[in-house]
């Protein structure tokens, strides 16, 4: 009998991918002097006694989206880099520079709108599961910046947790992504809001 993976099962291969993209490679580096500023894991929220490894910054999307997020950034002009730990914690940030402040701010748009329908648009396709999101409001960055949260769960698997911060700087946007299993509670909301500011601060020198 089919059934449809869990949300341990999600988080699962996330890790792995991440662990993969970890690993760099001379033909995928980007170079330092195009590539938009990027945060390191001594920025993200820390757990003690499970430090973060921070990847490369490498041109292009990663092999996984961050969850919900799935068709909504450009491979044209990004990048990203993929951080883990050794337990079930990963996060990710991926930048992309657009034409113009006005193309960057409807990608910022759309961005926020399909963080914000995650949790509707994921119970649509997993009957029997259950969501839940958070607005944790917008950040005085530049020309902005905002955070959101989501937990999913289906019968007989660990929950997941996973918070999104969305801005830009002018004409380059950022998305940075935390997830674990757990729920919003087990959050570092606070933390998360310093990780995305530094990201938007550090996108253009």
């Amino acid at each position: 009998m089919f059934r449809r993976p869990g949300a341990s099962a999600i988080l699962a291969t996330a890790l792995v991918a991440v662990a993969a993209a970890l690993v760099p490679t001379a033909s995928t580096a980007a170079p330092a002097a195009t590539a938009p500023g990027f945060v390191t894991g001594a920025d993200l929220p820390q757990q003690s006694g499970n430090p973060w490894s921070t990847g490369k910054v490498v041109k292009g999307l990663p092999e996984t989206v961050p969850f919900c997020l799935t068709g909504a950034l450009p491979a044209a002009g990004s990048w990203h880099r993929d951080f883990v730990t050794e337990l079930d914690t990963r996060a990710g940030q991926i930048s992309v520079r657009t034409a113009s402040d006005a193309a960057a701010a409807r990608l910022v748009t759309a961005l926020e709108r399909k963080a914000a329908a995650c949790a509707a648009d994921w119970l649509r396709t997993n009957p029997g599961g259950t969501a839940s999101w958070q607005d944790y409001g917008p950040l005085p960055v530049e020309e902005g910046a905002h955070v959101y949260g989501t937990h999913v769960s289906v019968p007989d698997s660990e929950p997941s947790v996973h918070l999104y911060g969305i801005g830009r700087d002018g004409s380059t946007v950022t998305v940075v992504d935390w997830s674990r299993m757990g729920h919003l509670t087990d959050a570092p909301v606070a933390g998360f809001k310093k990780t995305t500011t530094k990201a938007v601060n550090r996108l253009v020198p």
